[in-house]
């Protein structure tokens, strides 16, 4: 019975932590359908380009990712 009773409590005080955690946590990115601000970098040959460079018929997608060798 007593085992029963701290296993519950340690339950709950871990769903507790982890809900005021979640809550105030602050919202990365963006929304569906929001458009991304317009932004410029340097390619990996130092030329600038821009967010409107890049812009295709149908959008953009980029994709980050690191290399297991950097």
């Amino acid at each position: 019975m007593r085992v029963s009773v701290i296993v519950s409590l340690f339950l709950a005080l871990l769903y507790s932590v982890d809900g005021r955690q979640q809550a105030a946590r602050p919202v990365v990115g963006l929304e569906i359908g929001q458009q991304a601000p317009a932004f410029t970098f340097r390619d990996q040959f130092g030329r600038e380009g821009s967010s409107e460079t890049l812009r295709g018929p149908k959008g953009t997608v980029l994709l980050f990712f690191r290399s297991a060798d950097w």
